[in-house]
């Protein structure tokens, strides 16, 4: 098999889905980068607070997307099987059982992590750091930020599920929108612009709600009441799930799981970054930005992946997915150097944007970082196109569900607390260690694709 080849319709279609949701993912990312910028301008404490706050409502971000890829799965392969007249009337209603049972763990998922953030902030803060002034602003951002949990997984969800179908553009405009009104609810409320109050970290989490219920709101009412092609409606979250529910938990939960233990592996990072002392807090506050900036591209391939190879075998075209899994390790390679360029190139603009406030040692620990990234990107993107695009799409997720959490914690975190904790190595090598899942993962890959085992079949259920 060929890793690059001529084959105009295959770049064209990855390009007419991933370009939307880059582009959205770039504008999501954006928003968080404007949040710390703004906040860097109060104080090193304010932004690095906020940073540590979101890290937990980054967990709650990372659940979404596994129900909401779990659901692509089914999702675009139902799609494909409409598309192809397969079993199409039972495609179509275990089409919409997917997005029932999705919507309804995930409300369950948001109340979970509100009633965190209400109850226990101050424990969760604990979790990321012990400096006194960094957990009380961060207990401030929670506080304000517990009905965000429901929106945000709202418009997450949904927005998945609309690009599984060939939709891509209308969440793309909302987000747009969405950026405009988070980005002047913090001039004013932040700052206290246009005679209301000077609310800081409070402030910001309050425009980011605002943000996510108008985004949520925009999703929904497109999903329910204009979309034609997954013609779900309100009626639908009511509707009898019992003949998917053993499809749904054999293809979707196994991405939720792997997505949920990777977000705790990725939570448990940023625990051992958060008592390595605040300068390095600071400086992965500024690089976790940088490094979200550098993979909008590879998300967007990564989504269309899924639902590329989705749509292929849906429509029984088994040897084609297999040719389009090595393009798209080509194009992990390709656009992994891409990213490490652009992260080389940039780091010292972006470093800088952050304010004199930043202290000379968060400086140094951030250009360290930002290169050790510029290394590691190369590896996590091939192998994030591989298994949350390719793989995934295929149905091989519970194999993808191991080998996530082997690498993860067997591997990189005792290596990253071993270079942290007791080697006392610099930061550059602590992050390369705590990363070095990326490169294993990689390497797994190519030969899971070689195997040819991740081809799995999927039924509509015993409807």
């Amino acid at each position: 098999m060929k890793l690059f080849k001529k084959d105009a319709p295959f770049y064209k279609n990855v390009f007419i889905l991933g370009f939307p949701i880059a582009l959205q993912t770039l504008i999501t990312v954006g928003v968080g980068m404007l949040d710390n910028i703004m906040l860097s301008r109060l104080s090193q404490e304010a932004f690095s607070a906020a940073s540590l706050a979101n890290s937990f409502i980054t967990i709650f971000q990372i659940f979404c997307m596994g129900l909401g890829m779990g659901a692509s799965v089914l999702v675009s392969r139902y799609w494909g099987m409409k598309k192809a007249h397969d079993n199409e009337e039972k495609a179509d209603i275990s089409l919409k059982q997917t997005v029932c049972l999705m919507l309804r763990l995930m409300l369950l998922t948001a109340l979970i992590f509100a009633l965190g953030a209400l109850l226990i902030p101050r424990y969760i803060m604990l979790t990321y750091t012990s400096v006194d002034p960094l957990i009380e602003l961060g207990c401030t951002y929670l506080k304000y930020s517990v009905a965000t949990f429901f929106f945000l997984g709202l418009s997450l969800t949904t927005t998945i599920v609309l690009r599984s179908v060939g939709q891509s553009r209308y969440p793309l405009y909302v987000s747009i929108a969405a950026l405009f009104i988070n980005l002047g609810g913090n001039y004013v409320l932040i700052f206290g612009h246009f005679g209301f109050p000077q609310l800081g970290i409070a402030g910001a989490a309050i425009a980011t709600l605002v943000a996510r219920i108008f985004e949520a709101g925009a999703v929904l009412f497109y999903l329910l009441i204009i979309d034609k092609k997954v013609g779900f409606r309100v009626r639908h979250f009511f509707m009898k799930t019992r003949t998917l529910i053993r499809e749904y938990i054999r293809v979707c939960i196994p991405v939720l799981i792997s997505d949920a233990i990777v977000a705790l592996g990725s939570n448990a990072i940023t625990m051992v970054i958060g008592h390595l002392g605040a300068a390095f807090i600071a400086a992965n506050s500024i690089t976790a930005v940088t490094q979200q900036l550098s993979t909008v591209v590879i998300q967007g391939v990564c989504q269309s992946g899924a639902i590329i190879t989705g749509q292929t075998l849906g429509k029984g075209m088994k040897e084609k997915a297999e040719e389009q899994g090595w393009l798209f390790l080509g194009l992990g390679f390709a656009l992994g150097f891409l990213s490490a360029l652009f992260i080389f190139f940039t780091k010292t603009p972006v470093i800088h944007a952050y304010g004199e406030k930043t202290t000379a040692e968060a400086v140094s620990i951030a250009y360290q970082l930002l290169n050790s990234i510029s290394l590691i990107i190369i590896f996590q993107a091939t192998n994030s196109i591989m298994t949350k695009g390719v793989l995934r799409g295929g149905g091989d997720t519970t194999m993808l569900m191991f080998a996530d959490n082997i690498f993860l914690w067997v591997l990189s975190l005792p290596l990253g607390l071993l270079a942290g904790f007791v080697l006392h190595l610099p930061a550059f090598w602590i992050y390369f260690f705590l990363k070095s899942d990326q490169i294993a993962k990689t390497i797994w890959c190519v030969f899971r694709l070689k195997g040819r085992k991740w081809i799995k079949k999927i039924t509509t259920g015993n409807n």
